[in-house]
């Protein structure tokens, strides 16, 4: 069967208007892509524009002419004329198209008035219609407008080769569309009106393909920066080097922007901060994405490096004195076990030297904390200029520096390098008078368990006892640990004996000297361990230095108050030093005697405990004598003896010390004891006499006028107390109060 030519005209047309509305989703596809870009959509709407014109131009091949196909068919020519302007701006970056589009749309809506009200563009005469006069006019206009348009533009721009064959292509159909308006002959023209925009239909297709397969690669790019980002992040919790991450980041900015000649500088900045660069040094200049890469991948190299230069300054900090720049007690831990376990090994020594400033806060508080920073920098200078090669030198805090010795020498050697870190240290000047360094030394033997804490303590237990013993250098030897070790065997039964009730109260009767009826009671601590009766000497010293004194205490004054209930006399219990400086000590009174019978409880202290702290002590004496209980001041004349402050103590009774009442058969002794009697006459308080052994001794007291003593003769401490005499009347002298 043969085919017409409008037939075949007819299927050209529609299979362009369908190829051409396929491609309309390919446009549509790189619009989506390129997140809606201008120049996507105006091609799309360009390309659905020339699409409707094949359509519009297969049905005129096909059907009667009529009007209204030519009409629209006109339109259409007319929309994708104007639509080439925002198209030409949207790609070259043109100048502003809003004049251009306004003076073509005009001129193209005025030709379509034209055209339906009068016979200037097209003759009305009831055939198929014919083109009239200004036909071509009207439509070549506005194609003239365009073409200025295109032209200022394009020469502003640089043209890619995609953009140059679009330019052609579209000059080509440009060219054809014109020439179909200026030929005579009606087929000619006819196919060149149906076939003009073919060129540029063939070319808006080639560059959306283009432009699809151009966002295709972008965003493969874009997804390449991003996982070249995370790589670099994640490498960046692995390594330790800032400048072997810097090398990875330009090695994939290398890979990824296919450019070798990317370098890349990382600078250190003030105050633990980094600048990080990566650049081409020559090649074709990067994109705004390209830039943007490089910057995340500087940033993340700038990161590392001021987050790894923060934890190595955070970690020398948690190591490190910041005032001395010695290690710490932390580095010393761990200098100390790594020392004792190369010694093991080694089958060597370790020697710990602890060094302490003698008085150092009373000199820091006389010349100032500068001045005593200053000395601490100096300490430490001098000790790490003194100890061996291979030795480490830690500031514990404080005035406190300790030396660590590997492969220590003899026990001499050790001694002599202790005497040159004592005397080799002058302070800051020959008139400072800069305290000295006190050291303990104690040092560790191969087959001894390897307890670098208790090797410390040792160190520490030897600049103690030097410090008490004012000889400056003393070694942790044999009869200092074993001095040690019983205190430490004590200090534990301490604690098992507290716990487990050991302690015992026994009562010592105090009477009157004339008549020798018992008038008062004193209740002393004893220590029932394992069925011996420990005396305070032997645990008392130790009691109060490491505090246990404090439940013992308690407790006596608690087993005092059930002594009053049971013998209806009143109670005198010693009171340390220590006791009397805690900040509860008033409650801790209260709950032991309780809330009654204040005036029958009396409180021996010791002129330390007045003394050591004096305002709060004489607070806290003070408000127990305004509730009734009596203040008696034991071993008058032993401690201090400040005189002056006698009279300003809450102070009733002085208890006379044992060691005077030994005396009291000599001249000397005599003396002194007239002497406290007057004292005490003179302020209105009362005497009472220790350690009364002889009958000499009581009547020579009472002839000086003593009217309470106490000692052997007169009854021991026991747990109970046979009472002879008549008990004390209670609105006698002590009931007055």
């Amino acid at each position: 069967m043969e085919i017409s030519a409008p037939t075949w005209a007819a299927l050209v047309q529609f299979s362009a208007a369908g190829l051409v509305g396929g491609f309309c989703m390919l446009h549509w596809v790189w619009w989506r892509g390129r997140l809606r870009r201008a120049g996507a959509a105006w091609t799309l709407v360009w390309s659905a524009a020339l699409a409707l014109l094949f359509l519009t131009n297969g049905f005129l091949a096909v059907l009667p002419a009529g009007e209204v196909l030519p009409f629209v068919r006109a339109q259409l020519l007319a929309a994708a004329v104007v639509l080439a302007l925002p198209a030409t701006r949207a790609y070259s970056a043109g100048p502003p198209v809003r004049a251009y589009v306004l003076a073509a749309t005009g001129l193209y809506l005025l030709r379509a008035g034209l055209w339906l009200g009068t016979d200037l563009v097209v003759r009305h005469d009831g055939t198929a219609p014919t083109r009239g006069p200004v036909d071509a006019l009207t439509f070549l206009i506005p194609v003239m407008i365009v073409g200025v348009y295109v032209v200022v533009a394009v020469g502003k721009a640089r043209l890619t080769a995609m953009g140059v064959a679009l330019l052609a292509v579209s000059s080509l159909s440009t060219l054809a569309l014109v020439t179909s308006f200026l030929v005579a002959d009606a087929a000619l023209r006819e196919l060149l009106t149906s076939s003009w925009a073919i060129p540029l239909c063939i070319g808006l297709e080639a560059l959306a393909l283009h432009r699809l397969r151009r966002s295709q690669w972008e965003a493969d790019r874009q997804n390449g920066m991003r996982d070249a980002v995370a790589r670099i992040a994640n490498a960046a919790w692995f390594l330790k080097d800032p400048e072997a991450l810097l090398l990875r980041a330009r090695e994939e900015a290398r890979q990824l922007l296919d450019n070798p000649q990317i370098e890349g500088s990382l600078r250190n900045l003030p105050r633990g901060r980094f600048v990080t660069e990566l650049f081409p040094l020559e090649g074709r200049p990067l994109d705004p994405r390209e830039r943007a890469f490089l910057m995340d991948l500087a940033q993340l190299v700038s990161a590392h490096a001021e987050r790894t230069e923060l934890a190595d300054r955070l970690g020398r900090a948690a190591f490190t004195d910041s005032l001395t720049s010695l290690p710490n007690r932390h580095a010393l831990d761990q200098q100390l076990a790594g020392a004792l376990d190369q010694a093991e090994v080694e089958r060597t020594r370790v020697a710990v030297f602890y060094c302490d400033l003698d008085h150092f806060k009373q000199a820091n508080d006389h010349h100032g904390h500068a001045w005593g920073d200053a000395l601490l920098v100096q300490v430490a200078d001098h000790l790490r200029s003194q100890v061996p090669a291979g030795s480490s030198v830690a500031r514990l805090g404080g005035d406190e520096f300790v030396a660590v010795i590997s492969r220590a020498p003899s026990d001499d050697a050790l001694r002599e390098l202790g005497h040159r870190l004592r005397n080799g240290f002058t302070g800051p000047g020959p008139s400072s008078n800069a305290p000295r360094l006190t050291v303990g030394i104690a040092a560790w033997e191969p087959g001894e368990p390897l307890d670098a804490e208790a090797l410390l303590r040792h160190a520490d237990t030897a600049m103690l006892e030097a410090k008490r013993t004012r000889v400056g250098v003393l070694l942790f030897d044999r009869p200092l640990r074993r001095r040690v070790q019983s205190e430490t065997r004590l200090r534990r039964a301490l604690d098992v004996g507290i716990a487990d009730r050991e302690f015992v109260t026994h009562f010592q009767p105090i009477v009157d000297a004339r008549t020798l009826e018992v008038v008062e009671l004193e209740a002393l601590a004893r220590w029932s361990h394992r069925g011996t009766m420990l005396q305070p000497a032997e645990w008392l010293p130790l009691a109060e230095e490491s505090g246990l004194i404090i439940p013992i205490g308690e407790a006596l004054m608690a087993s005092a108050r059930a002594g009053y209930d049971k013998f209806q006399l009143p109670v005198a219990v010693n009171v340390a030093a220590r006791q009397v400086s805690e900040p509860d000590f008033l409650d801790q009174v209260q709950r032991a005697w309780g809330d009654s019978e204040w005036v029958r409880l009396t409180i021996e202290v010791t002129e330390s405990a007045l003394l050591a702290d004096d305002a709060a002590a004489t607070i806290k004496l003070q408000a127990l004598r305004e509730r009734g209980v009596r203040i008696a001041l034991d071993d008058f004349g032993t401690g201090y003896s400040s005189l002056s402050r006698l009279a300003t103590l809450p102070v009733d009774i002085l208890k006379i010390d044992q060691s005077f009442v030994r005396q009291i058969g000599t001249p000397r002794g005599l003396a002194v004891l007239r002497a406290i009697l007057g004292l005490a006459e003179a302020h209105g308080l009362e005497v009472v006499a220790e350690g009364v052994e002889k009958a000499t001794q009581l009547t020579a007291l009472v002839d000086l006028g003593v009217s309470r003593v106490q000692g052997n003769l007169l009854g021991r401490a026991a747990p109970g107390l046979p009472v002879r005499g008549p008990r004390p009347r209670r609105h006698g002298a002590l009931g007055a109060r």
